[in-house]
């Protein structure tokens, strides 16, 4: 990566960690998209992949470890528990927040795809920098990483009951509630095949409660399950 401006990754990494790397490459490496390195095979060969491949495993350590200390309850619900807080969506989100979006190094056809490819690419360069920070740092400052910006949301999780699969809660709730079993509907489906978005409605004995969308029906079901259980919420059933 020879003649790369290191600076901005230097100035982020004080600001994001409170420390400088002593291998910047590490770092900018771990913001690196496989799409960039076919675009400049001449100047750089290496992207974020590998990073991300350890960076992936400290992040269910941390976040295993975390669980298994401070809770008491069985293997079934921690699994969970861990599920919701490592799905691409959270971990996605806390790259976001982070700010290093633009400093991902990406082709332009990247750049200009999806949301829901954009979320891929944080959450992935998210464990690409965890794994930067584990081989700088030490597993002990990567833990604190994930603790700070992963395990803290767990409170927030557990408030919402959004570890719980949204259709096997909303199935209980719903049967609970109104003796009935929620039916799923595609109500719309729009885009090209590679990019297809569905609308999807929950029925609950014949009334559509809510509806949801998504990238899959599988996607927009969820949505749906999600819309579906604040409306339960909302009329402050036991």
């Amino acid at each position: 990566m020879s003649g790369m401006p290191t600076a901005p990754y230097q100035e982020f990494a004080k600001q994001a960690f409170g420390f400088e790397f002593t291998n910047i490459e590490l770092l900018i490496t771990a913001l690196t998209h496989r799409s960039y390195v076919n675009e400049h095979k001449k100047s750089t060969k290496e992207h974020n992949e590998r990073l991300e491949f350890l960076g992936d495993a400290v992040l269910e350590l941390a976040v295993t470890d975390y669980l298994f200390k401070n809770y008491q309850e069985p293997e079934g619900i921690l699994t969970s528990w861990r599920a919701a807080l490592v799905r691409t969506e959270s971990i996605g989100e806390a790259g976001d927040k982070l700010g290093y979006e633009p400093l991902l190094r990406m082709s332009k056809g990247e750049r200009q795809g999806s949301e829901r490819a954009r979320q891929q690419i944080l959450a992935n360069a998210f464990e690409a920098v965890i794994g930067a920070i584990y081989l700088e740092r030490g597993y002990d400052d990567a833990e604190a990483f994930i603790n700070k910006h992963i395990t803290s949301k767990l409170e927030l999780i557990l408030a919402e009951g959004t570890w719980r699969d949204p259709k096997s809660h909303l199935q209980e709730v719903s049967q609970r509630v109104d003796s009935a079993t929620p039916q799923y509907k595609v109500l719309d489906e729009v885009g090209p095949d590679h990019d297809k978005v569905f609308t999807l409605g929950v029925y609950v004995n014949g009334t559509l409660m809510a509806q949801g969308v998504g990238h899959s029906k599988q996607v927009a079901q969820q949505e749906a399950a999600k819309a579906a259980l604040k409306k339960y919420q909302s009329r402050k059933l036991p």
